[in-house]
This record gives C-alpha cells, structure tokens and sequence, in this order.
C-alpha cells in the first residue's frame, strides 16, 4: 500500500500540471465511483481481470445510470483480441499474441484536456501529498516492512527502464535467467500497480540501440506473451486461486504421489522465517522477506521446494500463495496466480515421474549448481 499511495502522490502532481483533478476516497471502489459520478455523463475505468475487480466494476454499472467504458491499458494485445478461451500454453496462444502485436506497440501522443477539471468542487479524503497519513488509516497487515529497493512512481519506473535498455539489454537473451548476475528489468512492481504501461516498455525496447534482435525478442516474449498469458489464466478460469485450477493430468499425478515420503518438512512458520536446511531457498526467502521481490529462476526453486517439503500439495500451495501474496510487490496479480499454478503443472507438460512430483517439473540444488555461481547469490543477499 505505501508503493501504491507514493505512486499515487506523483500522479497527482503530474495530472494536476495537466489540469486534471485526482480525488481519491475511503471505501468500497464501485460505491465511492457511484458517489462521485451522480453528475457525470460518462465513467471510464481500466480494466481488471482478477475476481474482485471485475466485480466491483459489474456493480458499479449495474448501480449507475450512465454509461460505464473500460479501457483495457494493462497489456499489450486485449484479452480477447488475442482468444476467446483459456489457453494450455505460451505455445497455444503466442501466435495468437504475435499476430496483433505490432498493431498494439506503437506510442500514444499525451494530450491535455481542453478544459481544466481542477475548479471542479468535488473533494475527497485522501490527502495525495501526505502518503504516509493515508497509509495510517488504512486496516492492513503492517508486518511486511516497506521495500528499501524499489522507489515508486512513473519516474522510478521509467529510470529502471533506462538503466535496463542501457545496461542490461545486452545479452539478455542468455543471462535473464542467471541470480547471481541478474539481467533483469525489475519491473514487474511498476507494471503490477500501473505506474509504468507495457506498450511503452515494449517501443523503448524495439527502439533500444543496445541488445541484439534476439535479446529483443526475447525480453517481448517475457512482457507480452508470457505475462499475458497470466491474463488469459485468471479471466477465463473462475477458479484461478484454488489449487483445482490445475490441468487434470497434474492433479492426478499429484494426487498418486500425495504420501510419498518427504525428504524434509517445515511448517509454515519455519518457511515464513527462512529457516530450512537449504541455504539456497533460505537466501531465496530473505530476498523476498527483505526487498519484495526475487529473481524469476529462484522463484521457481522457492516454489518447487515448498511443494517438496510441505504434506500435501494443497497445502503447498496455499502457502505458496500466502506468502507470495502477503511478500511480493508484485504479489496478487494474475502472474502471481499463474505463476503458483505453474509450479504444479499449469502451463507446463509432463515430466519424468519422481516421488512427490509425480511427473510435475522438479527442480534442485545440484541444479543450481551446474548452472550459476549460487553461492554468490547467496552471499549477496547476506550483504543486503
């Protein structure tokens, strides 16, 4: 919430020197909107494909009389445009993607309104240039320390893109998926609380003088096809939080496996506190305890050894999710929820059987191992 509200601070500076009145209210999101719209002739809202948001915007234009518009600015390619399904796989619906991609990636003139809305007199109760105030009035869980790592806003969000397109562009292609030399963007927190729009991240991108064809490429499969993939998942499945949401094959796979013996087992306590036998999934943990955020390879390790060290893979999962959830700034978002299901076999195929597993994609240390220098990963997240 202190990301969202000090985002939310620069938005407002910067809407006003375009003479656009931000107002921001205490309450439930359709009722508030309702509220402050009795006099308007339209409302246009962004889109949402979570459950709760598609919800609050069904009750907002069920209880006004005026028109509400979506606007979809949270992906590339609309949801729709791409399938009217859920897809099995990045390779079901990158073509899909692919074949309207180049219509979506193209830069928006910003305009000003022709008249100012700032005069107007409608007032809320949120105070966007004191974030700290509002914060302090809100009932939310103040255990999770704020991020020393990422800086919020539009700003802040365009900076770490210019130091990605600058720095590390460059072979991303081959180096993405190493923790301890991180090629990474970083920007998933931005995109996740709209402080950055993936149409801009994709043209700075394809115009970047650094990078090859390939490091391009790939950084546009990451940002368009696999994470609105994501999108897919959650608006075509109802049940994309819930561990039912799994492809039949891995839930029987599961399910067949579901009293292997455990190599080890921890309680949820002794994970949330990063206090296993693995120092690789310890460090893993502390990055996310310490700066709500992980590298994406060390993700799919933390995740594939709860399910690994956990009883059941129900539990498994809805601790994956808590934790993801209750840590990560880019946590309760459609990457989040696919990314758990990925872990038990969403999006994947079949693998080699092995106890717990079943045949669910594994992923171990010695794995690590062979591939990067772990263990300066390891130290690394010591010296944060």
């Amino acid at each position: 919430f202190a990301f969202m509200l000090e985002g939310l601070e620069e938005t407002a500076a910067a809407q006003a020197d375009r003479g656009i009145k931000l107002v921001g209210r205490f309450g439930s999101p359709p009722q508030v909107i309702a509220e402050l719209a009795r006099e308007a002739v339209l409302i246009v809202c962004d889109r949402g494909y979570l459950a709760h948001q598609r919800s609050w915007r069904d009750e907002l234009a069920r209880s006004c009389d005026i028109s509400v518009l979506q606007v979809e600015g949270d992906v590339v390619v609309p949801v729709e445009t791409a399938s009217d399904k859920q897809e099995w796989a990045a390779r079901t619906i990158r073509s899909k993607i692919n074949r309207h991609r180049d219509e979506f990636i193209r830069t928006l003139r910003r305009n000003c309104p022709a008249k100012s809305s700032l005069p107007l007199h409608v007032t809320g109760d949120i105070d966007f240039r004191r974030p700290s105030a509002a914060l302090a009035k809100l009932d939310v869980d103040r255990s999770v320390p704020k991020s020393s790592r990422f800086e919020a806003g539009t700003r802040a969000a365009r900076r770490a893109l210019t130091r990605f397109l600058r720095n590390d562009l460059d072979g991303y292609a081959n180096a993405r998926n190493d923790p301890a030399k991180p090629q990474t963007s970083r920007l998933s927190p931005y995109l996740h609380f709209g402080q950055i729009s993936p149409v801009e991240i994709a043209v700075k991108v394809r115009r970047a003088k650094t990078g090859t064809a390939e490091d391009k490429e790939m950084f546009l499969e990451e940002l368009i096809v696999r994470r609105e993939l994501a999108m897919n998942f959650v608006n075509f499945c109802a049940d994309y939080d819930k561990y039912d949401c799994l492809p039949d094959w891995a839930l029987r796979t599961l399910e067949e496996h579901r009293d292997d013996a455990r190599p080890a087992t921890y309680t949820r306590q002794q994970l949330e506190s990063a206090a296993t036998e693995d120092a690789y999934w310890n460090a893993a943990m502390q990055e996310m305890l310490k700066t709500g955020y992980m590298h994406n390879y060390m993700r799919m390790y933390w995740g594939k050894k709860v399910i690994e060290w956990t009883n059941t893979p129900e539990y498994a999962y809805a601790t994956i999710l808590y934790l993801n959830n209750k840590y990560f700034l880019d946590g309760r978002d459609p990457n989040s929820y696919a990314g758990v299901a990925w872990l038990f076999g969403l999006h994947d195929r079949a693998w080699a059987e092995r106890d717990v597993f079943g045949k669910v994609r594994y992923m171990s240390a010695s794995g690590l191992e062979s591939k990067f220098d772990i263990d300066a990963y390891v130290r690394w997240v010591e010296s944060i």
